[in-house]
């Protein structure tokens, strides 16, 4: 990535999918909260599979930092076993105000 884009700073959305223990552990809370503290936007949401699933927009290296927690930290009782990133792509505007729980 060019320094121009990292100074301009680049939006980026991503869509993720977290498989592990991580229903009825606080972590649609925690990531929420998480997302917040980062200044990053989307949602989260519990899918049917026993999978949370959701979309994080913002400036790439905060969309980073995200992609970083969903991967390693999650809420302090959840296991995850891995975590799916899809739809990797700069947009020129974000889609949400803020970060939200989807039921």
């Amino acid at each position: 990535m060019s320094t121009l884009a990292k100074a301009s700073g680049a939006l980026k959305s991503v869509d993720y999918e977290v498989f592990g223990r991580v229903q009825g552990v606080c972590f649609r809370m925690y990531t929420e909260e998480e997302a917040r503290k980062l200044g990053v936007v989307g949602w989260v949401k519990n899918t049917s599979q026993g999978t949370v699933t959701g979309q994080v927009q913002g400036p790439e290296d905060k969309v980073n930092a995200m992609k970083s927690w969903l991967t390693k930290v999650g809420s302090p009782s959840s296991r995850i076993d891995r975590t799916n990133f899809s739809n990797e792509k700069e947009i020129s505007k974000l889609d949400f105000s803020g970060f939200s729980t989807r039921y």
